[in-house]
């Protein structure tokens, strides 16, 4: 640890985070997974419960009946990060691992990740983001969600050398650090990690990636769900360049330039001819050749180019329409 103290899994105790809303279909599975951690040191389990309109409250109110080490507390805001600062006050060791609950995190997760800590004084690691689905169309943007064609070069969606990072999926953090530059911002409903990595990395810490910590995420299961979480993605990562200047680069601004690029064409073209047209056919062919190379069967390949265009449009239109208020000062 960066305290120069080091950690001993036998000894260190990690408190596990996680925000809930709505996650009947996935919480239990994704508790049972961190409780199945092959980890020798003490484990708790805290789960800041929003409001929630199905039946995830009852379910979490059952785990915990059943495990001492499952914590309940309430975040009546329903914010992510209002709810992740509420788990980290109530937290009592000083390693603090972050998890969704739709999401599972591999046996050997947090073991692995404490290692690392050791060995890299990281103040958070993090891994891949293992997008999996449950059907036809949930498995279309997994696919989408792994290639860099989806979103872009990041190595916590398509892999790479392990090393030190801009920001990591999720996270194991060092307690102490978190509690230096001042937790989650409450400020942000999305693209609260990317900034709170952005802190911690002014503060001087490390953001070390490594492809073998694992978490399976399940995607959102139709269109409208997808198109309204990246809308939301782009928005917000907009408001993050505004908070820290200098923070922007490619990856975030190719889908406002394409959407952009294929609005002025497809207007452009209407009013002064076919030609006009060469952008936005340009990006619809490599969107259809794209497809084609990432699918992995006959009916992803058909869904793919919508899932595709929905997660650029969507970003984009986010981002471009982001208003410079979003985030109260």
């Amino acid at each position: 640890m960066n305290s120069g103290k080091p950690i001993t899994e036998a000894t260190t105790g990690v408190s596990v985070v996680l925000p809930i809303l709505n996650e009947e279909r996935f919480l239990e599975d994704s508790i049972e997974a961190i409780l199945a951690q092959k980890y020798l040191g003490p484990l708790e389990v805290i789960l800041a419960l929003g409001p929630s309109t199905d039946k995830t409250n009852k379910i979490a109110q059952r785990l915990a009946s059943k495990d001492p080490r499952i914590i309940l507390v309430d975040n009546p805001t329903s914010r992510t990060a209002t709810g992740l600062n509420l788990a980290i006050s109530h937290a009592k060791y000083s390693i603090i691992c972050r998890i969704d609950g739709h999401a599972q995190i591999s046996p050997t997760y947090i073991s692995h990740a404490v290692a690392i800590m050791d060995q890299t004084h990281a103040v958070n690691v993090g891994g891949v983001m293992a997008a999996v689905g449950e059907n036809v169309f949930e498995n279309a943007v997994a696919t989408a969600m792994r290639s860099p064609l989806g979103v872009g070069a990041s190595r916590f969606h398509t892999g790479g050398k392990a090393g030190p990072a801009d920001t990591v999926y999720l996270g194991v953090f060092e307690k102490s650090k978190l509690e230096k530059v001042g937790g989650y911002d409450e400020r942000f409903t999305r693209a609260q990690d990317w900034e709170l990595n952005f802190r911690l990395r002014q503060d001087g810490g490390i953001i070390w990636f490594d492809p073998d910590l694992v978490v399976t995420y399940r995607p959102r299961p139709n269109l409208r769900a997808l198109a309204k979480q990246y809308f939301e993605y782009g928005r917000w990562r907009r408001a993050v360049t505004r908070s820290h200047k200098g923070t922007v680069n490619f990856r975030y601004l190719a889908p406002p330039v394409t959407l952009t690029l294929c609005l002025v064409s497809l207007f452009a073209g209407s009013l002064f001819g076919p030609l006009y047209f060469l952008p936005l056919a340009g990006y619809l062919i490599g969107n259809l050749v794209g497809a084609v190379v990432i699918g992995k069967s006959l009916i992803e390949k058909l869904i793919l180019p919508a899932v595709l265009a929905t997660m650029h449009f969507s970003w984009g239109a986010g981002f471009l329409t982001s208003p410079k208020n979003l985030v109260k000062q």
